[in-house]
């Protein structure tokens, strides 16, 4: 089974190579779909032996799927599946004379977030996600416009600061295992809390670590380059940004948390994550009340959630359940909302709120899903939001953070009324008149204007997903136990 560690790495590499000798055939419009089955298709094979007991292993020890991992790494392949071949009609390198690096470079940020999910070595998992940010700084600057490029710059000075702050804190961590007997970056030794850290270092370095991978995970006070790189992108890559990049840099977190824990207790960084988390729901909430950009409003969106994420992380293995099922219910929602508002964009030609108006009863194929979607993302049953949030608040009151998550529950009032404005305002109402007026003046758009199966499949997973016991809950609580809980 350690060969289908490598299948997830390698893949997407040859289908970004194919993608650039392919330059002038059509099938290298689906070598995104391509690398993302591969992915997914790797994750799902790793689950299966991770619930039968197995735990494989490759590379002379540096690539490693347990439960948490090979969930991580199923996530990272559905979330990439939904946007690449949703985004088939809507992903502008189709007819671009950049389109086979467009496709190339979506292979390669798939590669680097299967291996930092399944790297062992934190540093090579930091290595893994300060390549994302190679890739993905050229694809938010792919339509080359002003703002666009402005966009990608931000991204890549503010991206570059965090994952140095992140080096810097790894660094540190592994200075503080250089008193044991083998100095070390593996996750699965340094977990063992029997090494004897140095608790300084520890903190230091955790603390840093943290801060640095919440800046790539769009956690506020370095959240800013999050709205202008999800915004100007190319739907398709706003969908993985959010969907992916952003919980990969989460799941970093949680494996440099699991070593704080043992070594300092849990106070300290469930503080910083705290504060970290109640500041982007402030942020997203006091930002979505005079939101003009539909694009930006997910963007924002996904601030938002990444704040709860954090508070439950937070929170603990009493909420680490909720979190996970929360990672991946977010990432199939955004990345269908993304998607569809790619093809909203295209069809408007604008991304002004105000100028689209009406769309249940112009475009009806483009706003049934849109709505759908939108109840899914502002955490109505039987989403799996929903679910995913109610117990993070609830694990939060049994665990003496009452505040928090009442603070988090008001911020979440005001943002689930900021987006219902905004989408009443996108989709309900009558068109404008037209001179003269004429029962003819428009016809209809029942068309989806691209794939609808991955939008109904991404759907439906997040509205069942919550009620399968077998396996999915079983798989939650090993990841939960892999991370030290014992909920």
């Amino acid at each position: 089974m350690s060969f289908v560690l490598w299948i997830p790495l390698v893949g997407p590499l040859v289908f970004a190579a194919l993608s650039l000798l392919l330059r002038g055939s059509s099938l290298r419009r689906f070598v995104g779909v391509a690398a993302s089955s591969a992915v997914l298709v790797s994750g799902l094979f790793l689950i299966s032996a991770v619930l039968n007991g197995d735990i494989p292993e490759g590379g002379g020890g540096i690539l490693r799927a347990d439960a948490l991992s090979a969930y991580m790494l199923s996530v990272v392949g559905a979330v990439g599946l939904i946007s690449t071949w949703g985004g088939l009609s809507s992903a502008a390198s189709s007819r671009t004379k950049n389109a086979a690096g467009y496709e190339a470079l979506i292979a390669l940020f798939l590669a680097a977030m299967s291996l930092a999910v399944l790297a062992d070595s934190i540093g090579l998992m930091w290595a893994a996600v300060e390549a994302t940010t190679i890739a993905t700084a050229f694809l938010v600057g792919h339509h080359r416009t002003r703002r666009s490029l402005e966009a990608a710059w931000k991204y890549v000075i503010l991206g570059s600061v965090g994952v140095a702050i992140a080096l810097l804190g790894i660094v540190l961590i592994y200075a503080a295992s250089v008193g044991t007997d083998t100095p070390t970056l593996s996750w699965i030794l340094l977990s063992q809390s029997t090494r004897g850290l140095d608790p300084a270092l520890i903190t230091a370095g955790g603390a840093l670590a943290v801060l640095g991978f919440a800046t790539k995970s769009g956690l506020a006070p370095m959240h800013s380059w999050l709205p202008d790189a999800h915004s100007q992108a190319p739907a398709p890559v706003s969908g993985l940004m959010s969907g992916v990049l952003l919980s990969v840099a989460l799941y970093a977190i949680l494996r440099i948390q699991s070593i704080t824990n043992l070594v300092i207790g849990p106070e300290f960084l469930r503080t910083m994550l705290s504060i970290a988390g109640l500041l982007s729901l402030l942020i997203a909430a006091s930002l979505l009340i005079r939101q003009r950009d539909y694009k930006r409003m997910l963007a924002y969106s996904s601030i938002e959630h990444m704040g709860l994420m954090a508070i439950g992380v937070a929170i603990g293995p009493a909420a680490l359940p909720s979190v996970l099922l929360y990672i991946l219910g977010h990432g199939l929602i955004k990345a269908t909302l993304f998607v569809l508002s790619g093809r909203i964009l295209k069809i408007e030609g604008t991304p002004v709120i105000a100028d689209v108006r009406a769309l249940l009863v112009r475009r009806p194929g483009l706003a049934i899903p849109w709505l759908i979607a939108m109840a899914a993302i502002v955490g109505f049953p039987p989403f799996s939001i929903f679910f995913s949030e109610v117990g993070i608040i609830m694990a939060g009151w049994s665990v003496g953070l009452g505040g928090v998550v009442g603070a988090a529950l008001v911020l979440l009032l005001v943002i689930f009324a900021a987006f219902t404005r905004l989408t009443v305002q996108m989709t309900i109402g009558a068109p404008a008149a037209t001179v003269p007026p004429s029962p003819q003046a428009f016809t209809p758009d029942y068309s989806t204007h691209g794939p609808i199966l991955p939008i109904i499949l991404a759907l439906a997973t997040t509205t069942t997903i919550a009620f399968v016991a077998e396996p999915v809950g079983t798989l939650l609580l090993q990841a939960t136990a892999v991370l030290g809980g014992t909920n």
